[in-house]
């Protein structure tokens, strides 16, 4: 596989993580401007602000969690040379269930739905995750 077909779909996660960022900057800016939040309210850490703010925060946080495994996996994979079809490929269905994950996470909320696709992102990376190990252990 080329470096760019391996690191395409990263370049995409990343841009998620900051079209969440830039989301998040802008809300919380409004709920300043409009006078929902206080400085006063945040200034110190607390989660006060309003529940649109908080969801895009969350998400954007969520995005340092299961997606840092993602990272290593393709850090590791790439210079050892065992980033093939199947890893792309299933990279690119983890990068779909986050932007799966992060539609629904900023929009409805809806727990249920968003617990099932993010255990399906969980599943992509376990199964690339034993894939990989499975290659370097036995050399193939």
């Amino acid at each position: 596989m080329s470096i760019q077909m391996v690191l395409l779909p990263v370049f995409v996660q990343v841009g998620l993580t900051f079209a969440l960022l830039i989301g998040m900057v802008f809300g919380r800016r409004k709920a300043l401007v409009s006078g929902e939040t206080k400085i006063r309210d945040i200034a110190l850490g607390e989660p006060n602000w309003p529940q649109g703010a908080t969801q895009i925060g969350n998400c954007y946080r969520n995005q340092f969690e299961l997606p840092v495994l993602f990272y290593a996996m393709i850090a590791l994979a790439l210079p050892l040379r065992h980033a093939d079809l199947f890893i792309v490929l299933m990279s690119w269905v983890f990068v779909v269930t986050r932007f799966a994950h992060a539609g629904v996470f900023v929009s409805s909320n809806d727990l249920g739905r968003r617990s099932t696709i993010w255990l399906a992102g969980v599943l992509v990376l376990l199964a690339m995750w034993i894939y990989f190990a499975l290659k370097m252990l036995l050399l193939i």
